[in-house]
């Protein structure tokens, strides 16, 4: 009597066909993955502009004016000189810098908003004037 031996396992066909089936679930999943650190970050430099503008127009609202545009941000930690009426607006060491490491540009008065201010952050390509600029102005 011959007896047969079974060997138990996984053949090459069905380890590939795993394979595939991975490949195909990662190619769906990870681009649904990979836009939300873009989007997590410009939802955080709006928040942040948004914060920083709060702090701008109560500045305006404790010293008749808007810091200038050589005053920048600092004008919000540091009293700028001529200003009597002046309370500290953010509790930092300087100001904070966009999502992607860079500080957030500001211009009084603005180019979009000639009464006021323009703040905005560069974005990631960290170039002014292109599409992913993020700024206290309707596009």
């Amino acid at each position: 009597m011959k007896s047969r031996h079974r060997h138990s396992g996984f053949t090459l066909i069905e380890l590939l066909l795993v394979l595939v089936i991975l490949g195909v679930l990662a190619a769906l999943v990870v681009p649904k993955f990979t836009g939300r650190a873009k989007q997590a970050r410009e939802t955080a430099a709006k928040t942040d502009i948004s914060q920083l503008s709060s702090a701008l127009e109560a500045f305006e609202i404790d010293s008749g004016r808007y810091p200038t545009t050589e005053e920048k941000l600092d004008a919000l930690i540091r009293q700028p000189a001529g200003v009597t009426t002046w309370h500290q607006h953010l509790t930092r060491s300087s100001p904070p810098n966009d999502p992607w490491g860079n500080p957030y540009i500001y211009r009084q008065p603005g180019q979009h908003n000639p009464q006021g201010f323009d703040l905005f952050s560069a974005g990631a390509d960290t170039r002014e004037g292109t599409d992913d600029d993020i700024g206290n102005w309707e596009k």
